[in-house]
Order: C-alpha cells, then sequence, then structure tokens
C-alpha cells in the first residue's frame, strides 16, 4: 500500500509543461494555445514546442507568465513539477575568454 503511495507522490511531481500551460489558460479565461501565445505575446509554435517537450520552459518566458497571470515564479515553477529549491551555475560561465598572443 504504501509503495503505490510513493509511486503516485513520484508521479505527481514529474516535469509537466502541459499542466502549467493549461493553468495559465484556465486563469486567464483563454480558449487554446493560440489565444495564449497572444497573451504571453509570443509566437504560437513556441507554445506547442513546450507543450511537446521539445523546447523548456525558459527564464524569459517564466518571468512573462508572471507578469501577466500575477502567479508567483515559485508557484508557476509548481504547477511544471519544477521542485529545485537551488540552481546551480557553473563557474566557467563568469571567467573571460583566455585571449591567445598575436604570434
Amino acid at each position: 500500500m504504501s509503495q503505490a503511495k510513493e509511486t503516485n507522490a513520484t508521479e505527481q511531481f514529474q516535469y509537466d509543461p502541459n499542466n502549467l500551460l493549461e493553468s495559465l489558460i484556465e486563469k486567464l479565461n483563454l480558449k487554446n494555445d493560440a489565444a495564449l501565445s497572444r497573451a504571453l505575446e509570443v509566437a504560437p509554435p513556441l507554445i506547442s514546442k513546450i507543450r511537446h517537450r521539445r523546447l523548456p520552459v525558459g527564464a524569459s518566458l517564466l518571468i512573462r507568465m508572471h507578469e501577466v497571470s500575477d502567479l508567483s515564479i515559485r508557484d508557476l515553477r509548481q504547477l511544471m513539477g519544477d521542485r529545485r529549491n537551488k540552481f546551480r551555475i557553473s563557474d566557467k560561465q563568469f571567467k573571460p575568454k583566455a585571449s591567445n598572443p598575436a604570434s
């Protein structure tokens, strides 16, 4: 019995951008993905690629969703199943590129 609960809990917390998109459509009283793309001011193929998991939800789109829906970033991330507490950035991103001296 407890194993079934654990399985259900892990399925519940998996990444699912469709839940995020459907929640936004419902909250904003929209009809479909095309109306959502107009509300977010993005191209319709972007919403399609996110729905079919060919493209992740980027930071700029997440911020735009926040601005349009008044949901917090944390709530939006939870709707899509992102439960990370910290984001780690590689040290390489902050180091300047080494320049090659002219020969």
